[in-house]
């Protein structure tokens, strides 16, 4: 399997897309490419390899089938492996993480437009839109609520590492990059992602890369 990324330090959608891959247990190579350069643009408009994706990264090669968008390569790996791999087995529990995944797939808007993510950098006293914050108070929600009712079995949001915190990861990353103050059950949260080895490895990544897209670097 290949799996195409973006830039490390900027694509949120690679990292939950290399996330599910890693989760997979299965091997893959992954390609990086920089999502704002000339090459990829000049790639998207004449390689036919990238046309069923539109372009878009992240995108999974498996032999003839190719998969593009995170949740889509995250539940085309799940058939794969084993639902179990990715998903609660108890029925309240992996109904809540669903929801979870499907509410960070197509929402969070104002929290994502002001906050892109961006791991090398760090800022401070940024002030946040009303929307902004109302984004985070409900992620926050659905976080206490997950470890409450369902994380006894370990530090992540259903206990042990699974689909809902590949898809909350780059969430995590924000929240440190802009300073923004959690409870403590957030915070030990954060920190159980931000040390999971797969997470040091594509920061590390992340901290390697020498592209640079501007308009994230504006906060």
């Amino acid at each position: 399997m290949k799996l195409i990324i973006g830039n490390r330090n900027y694509s949120s959608w690679s990292l939950r897309g290399w996330l599910a891959a890693k989760q997979s247990g299965l091997s893959f190579e992954a390609l990086t490419v920089h999502i704002d350069g000339d090459d990829w643009q000049a790639t998207k408009r004449t390689d036919d390899e990238f046309q069923p994706s539109a372009g878009k990264v992240p995108v999974l090669w498996d032999n003839e089938v190719v998969v593009w968008d995170s949740l889509a390569i995250l539940e085309y790996l799940a058939d794969k492996v084993g639902r179990d791999r990715f998903w609660p087995k108890d029925d309240a529990a992996r109904g809540m993480a669903r929801a979870m995944v499907a509410e960070m797939h197509s929402s969070y808007l104002a929290f994502r437009r002001q906050c892109p993510m961006n791991i090398r950098k760090r800022i401070e006293g940024l002030e946040l839109t009303d929307d902004a914050r109302h984004d985070i108070v409900r992620i926050l929600g659905l976080w206490a609520e997950a470890r409450a009712r369902f994380g006894k079995g370990g530090p992540f949001l259903f206990g042990t590492f699974g689909a809902a915190d590949i898809f909350y990861a780059p969430i995590v990353t924000r929240l440190v990059t802009y300073g923004i103050g959690v409870p403590g059950f957030a915070q030990a949260y954060m920190e159980a992602i931000w040390e999971h080895a797969w997470m040091q490895e594509w920061i590390q990544g992340a901290e390697d890369e020498q592209w640079v897209i501007e308009q994230f670097e504006v906060a």
